[in-house]
């Protein structure tokens, strides 16, 4: 990689920054007399001007997929020469058009549990209708539900990686049958996480609560339907940490309406932030969350210190995490 020659303070813009905390996990001050730091802590992806407010920036900075990047705005911002994402993977990110630009493209560490955390969250939130619970002591009354154990319920996971391992691994403590399919998931994989290989269609049939671990592509995006969601048992749970699309919304909330099943505890949506008059914000039988399985303490200790070093690194003429 060919160092950038700084005859001034470079302009870096760090996207998204919901909370405000972009100077409580990183040490910005030990770069001040190299950088221009501009934080950017409302949502702006659906901003018009999105290109006027960000064309003279030389990097940019972008929590997961909240600000999309795609040709058309790389092609607007003549300044910019190194993109961070948080994580080492985002679809939102047009790297064809950063490779035609020769931009540099870089990510950060992944280590974190806290998705897989949060899908146990919702699992035993819906199969307990702890949220139910939890509002009626709000509003004056008692013991109004009768939970669900897990012992020996089926749990499902479609796509079993590095998320899904995890989720497997929680779920024997609680001593449940695990059983997984995904486009290529292998019986051999399976085997080494002692966790049962099924068909697809086994998957929504036998699942008691089925979590959504893989990808969004081409393959899986809207691949549970209405079809595959009348498989499922009437009294099985869905959950989604993953992406929105991989659940074709519409026929969700049919399914949910038609008690075709019981509960759907979603963190992830089709149209991030969720709209506030949104169909999903007031259909029965929902747990929602913003699209918070990756956003902990852990987590952006690990993204902020490795948007620093990046850049950091770019300063010097290096590259860590390069992911182009």
């Amino acid at each position: 990689m060919k160092g950038f020659k700084r005859m001034k303070k470079i302009k870096v813009a760090i996207l998204d920054d919901y909370q405000n905390v972009t100077h409580k996990f990183a040490d910005w001050d030990s770069l001040s007399d190299k950088i221009d730091l501009k934080i950017f802590n409302g949502y702006i992806g659906n901003d018009n001007n999105l290109a006027e407010q960000l064309k003279d920036y030389d990097v940019l900075c972008l929590m997961r997929e909240r600000t999309p990047l795609p040709k058309e705005l790389i092609n607007k911002l003549p300044n910019l020469k190194l993109v961070i994402t948080s994580g080492m993977w985002n679809a939102s990110i047009d790297t064809d058009a950063l490779k035609e630009r020769n931009i540099v493209y870089c990510g950060t560490d992944t280590k974190i549990h806290s998705t897989a955390e949060l899908a146990w969250a919702l699992i035993i939130n819906s199969w307990r209708g702890l949220q139910t619970e939890i509002q009626n002591m709000r509003d004056g009354y008692w013991q109004t539900t009768i939970g669900r154990g897990l012992k020996g319920n089926t749990l499902g996971i479609f796509g079993l990686g590095k998320q899904g391992l995890q989720v497997a691994n929680f779920a024997k403590a609680f001593d449940m049958r695990v059983i997984a399919w995904s486009h290529n998931l292998k019986k051999e994989d399976c085997k080494k996480a002692n966790v049962e290989y099924v068909s697809s269609s086994d998957l929504f049939k036998m699942s008691d609560i089925l979590t959504i671990h893989t990808r969004l592509s081409e393959r899986t995006q809207g691949y549970i339907n209405k079809d595959k969601l009348k498989l499922m048992k009437k009294e099985s749970v869905i959950v989604n940490t993953s992406r929105g699309p991989i659940i074709k919304e519409q026929d969700l909330i049919d399914a949910l309406n038609q008690n075709t099943i019981s509960c759907a505890a979603l963190d992830v949506f089709d149209q991030e932030p969720l709209p506030a008059e949104h169909i999903l914000r007031k259909t029965k039988n929902t747990i929602l969350t913003p699209h918070i399985g990756y956003v902990s303490v852990e987590a952006y200790e690990k993204f902020f210190n490795g948007y620093l070093k990046a850049i950091e690194a770019f300063l010097n003429g290096e590259a860590i995490n390069q992911i182009i």
